[in-house]
């Protein structure tokens, strides 16, 4: 090629155009934006149903709320227990609780905290109760309301009420399994911790200190 036809190749009078420079921040602005919207769709879809239901919380129905599509939620996540721990890590967030700082002053708080946070979702819907349960857990429901009466002739029947609703959560089947089973804690052991947690309850109510 001579000096006249280089001078006049496009290609070579042309001046390069500087390529675009890869923007890092953009792009991790985005995954974030994106990371997100995943966790608000996980837990719209929670909240639309009873807080122990978690069966309408899967990779497929997610990444159809968020607008992704099933591929992304897996890239973000791993898997569907990946997904399940940002979302209830949003719930506690939502619900104000800090468990990692927790102190025992804040217990009650903490408490409080959540079944405030529980309140805002359905009960509904829950497997039906066996007929034979549902008629002695109300006949423990009369016989402690009866048991408390004679000692709270002042309080009002909502107080009586919700104490004598401690006393049935206190001495649950379900009280039981949770100390056994998650807990690990031994028969015995569980027996005299919610016997003890009875008994505090007990002297409150003679002592004429209720709920209110």
């Amino acid at each position: 090629m001579d000096a006249v036809s280089a001078s006049t190749d496009p290609e070579l009078t042309e001046p390069l155009q500087p390529r675009r420079p890869y923007n890092g921040a953009l792009r991790r602005e985005r995954a974030a934006e994106t990371r997100e919207r995943i966790i608000t769709a996980g837990a719209e879809l929670l909240h639309e149903s009873s807080i122990r239901d978690w069966q309408a919380l899967t990779i497929r129905a997610v990444a159809e709320r968020a607008g992704v599509n099933e591929r992304t939620v897996y890239r973000y996540f791993g898997n569907e227990r990946g997904l399940r721990d940002a979302v209830i890590h949003r719930h506690e967030e939502e619900a104000g609780i800090d468990l990692a700082g927790m102190q025992l002053d804040d217990i009650a708080d903490i408490a409080a905290r959540i079944f405030e946070h529980v309140s805002s979702f359905p009960l509904e819907p829950r497997p039906p109760l066996d007929p034979t349960l549902a008629e002695a857990n109300q006949r423990q429901r009369d016989a402690l309301l009866g048991a408390i009466a004679a000692r709270t002739e002042r309080w009002s029947e909502e107080d009586r009420e919700v104490v004598a609703a401690m006393f049935d959560v206190l001495w649950s089947v379900a009280s039981y399994e949770r100390l056994v089973a998650d807990w690990r804690i031994d028969s015995e052991r569980a027996i005299r911790g919610i016997t003890w947690v009875i008994e505090l309850v007990e002297e409150a109510v003679r002592s004429g200190r209720g709920p209110s």
